[in-house]
């Protein structure tokens, strides 16, 4: 599975680098939800069962609509997983308006990319087009899911691509660590299935299994479009109900994923003869609708800075070090490091997760902390395709996209004692994957997190 990390941030006042880019982070926090009313709108509407948010933004000419398949790893098994991933890769070997080649020589043409990602909340396709293109890139897109061809030759060459990219997933040592974590957390949960397949899934699909899944699963009640770009409500709806508003309504109703229930530490062991061993551990976190996620990513984001400078500024015993949040309908915090001498970065680790446990932060350092922070975050949603995933996140995890406007007062509701708070209730009774040399890790290190 991915990991989504964010940016690592540290106790220090911003750069000057930052704060040239003031007039940009400016220009961006105007496109941003609820920032610029004047110049930008952002309303939500139902086509035939597709929920539809639209964000008018006239601040460009590039167009961005994300269509996502509700549901992820909870519309999965084992036997088939990958296989909406399989259906919307292969759309593009052909469909019933745009045959074999078609599909890609035309978006070639027109100068707009079509991309497809499979996760653990939905699968999506999304197209990236400029405004007089819009139109024509939408036709394709939609044909792509509403009418694929599947040829068993096209199917073939997409099965192969799919196997190796799974078959490689298990020989990096970063992603089997990846996989490993997941599966520690992820004990009896629906995201235990990986949306992108395993080799063993990919290989035993069938056309026929394919056709069926797309005849009972494409259907408009689990379809979210957000669209971020200069295009008015009566262009989007005429677009979509044109196109997959005429597929079947079908009986889907989205909720947020159930929240992990493991307890308690583990740990899982890759012996590998690497000269660098790779760590992962995890937590289960709140609900995205629970105030301690802000706290909690304020406190991940305080730790990954001071881990950043004990481990890899002052020691350099790690090129990569930090504490992830992962955000989702319910966070997952961990820790994270690639080392050479896994021991003495776990003391060091203890020490800092011990500190922010007990200690308050200053409080000055951080307002700084969360201003850099809000800084960050929106020159890493400056684009169109960003802003649709905010947006979606927002209406699926909090249950209305409009909360995405929340994001800065929450983030400056956090004190340091919510920080304290949080890091004492949620990061503890981590459950680590280690993939590396066995003999270099002592494992009653990891009894103390």
């Amino acid at each position: 599975m991915i990991r989504m990390r964010l940016a690592t941030l540290a106790l220090v006042l911003l750069s000057s680098a930052a704060r040239a880019d003031a007039p940009r982070v400016a220009r961006v926090m105007a496109a941003m939800p609820g920032v610029a009313a004047e110049t930008a709108t952002t309303v939500k509407f139902d086509v035939n069962g597709v929920s539809v948010i639209l964000r008018r933004n006239p601040a460009n000419e590039v167009v961005v609509a994300n269509l996502y398949l509700l549901g992820g790893a909870r519309q999965l098994t084992p036997a088939n997983a990958g296989i909406e991933a399989m259906i919307l890769a292969a759309s593009e070997r052909g469909t019933k308006r745009f045959p074999g080649a078609a599909v890609r020589q035309l978006t070639a043409r027109l100068g707009s990319t079509i991309g497809i990602e499979a996760s653990d909340d939905w699968s999506a396709i999304g197209l990236r087009a400029i405004r007089a293109t819009f139109d024509s890139t939408w036709a394709i897109l939609a044909d792509r899911v509403a009418a694929p061809t599947l040829d068993p030759i096209e199917v073939g060459l997409v099965r192969e691509q799919l196997l190796s990219v799974a078959r490689e997933r298990s020989t990096s040592p970063d992603d089997a660590a990846s996989q490993l974590a997941d599966s520690l957390l992820y004990v009896n949960h629906p995201y235990a299935v990986a949306p992108t397949g395993t080799p063993e899934s990919i290989s035993s699909l069938t056309i026929a299994q394919l056709r069926q899944y797309h005849a009972q699963q494409f259907v408009t009640s689990r379809m979210l479009l957000v669209v971020v770009g200069n295009v008015d409500r009566d262009q989007v709806e005429r677009l979509v109900r044109g196109t997959i508003a005429n597929l079947p309504r079908g009986t889907y109703r989205w909720t947020p994923s159930p929240p992990v229930t493991t307890t308690g530490r583990a740990l899982a062991v890759d012996n590998r003869p690497l000269p660098t061993n790779y760590l992962l551990g995890y937590v289960p976190g709140p609900a995205a609708t629970n105030p301690d996620y802000a706290a909690l990513r304020v406190a991940t984001a305080i730790l990954s800075g001071r881990l950043f400078t004990e481990v890899r500024s002052r020691r350099n015993l790690s090129y990569a070090v930090e504490a992830p949040f992962i955000e989702r309908a319910n966070a997952v915090g961990g820790l994270y490091v690639t080392t050479v001498d896994p021991n003495q970065v776990l003391r060091i680790m203890r020490e800092q997760l011990t500190i922010l446990q007990t200690e308050s932060v200053e409080a000055t350092g951080l307002k700084r902390l969360e201003q850099q922070f809000i800084t960050e975050y929106y020159l890493k949603n400056e684009t169109n395709a960003d802003q649709a995933n905010v947006l979606a996140r927002a209406e699926l995890y909090e249950g209305d996209y409009r909360n995405a406007d929340k994001f800065m007062a929450g983030l400056r509701q956090v004190t340091p004692e919510d920080v304290r708070r949080v890091a004492r209730t949620y990061l503890k009774d981590f459950r680590f994957a280690y993939v590396g040399d066995a003999s270099k890790l002592d494992r009653s290190l990891l009894a103390q997190f």
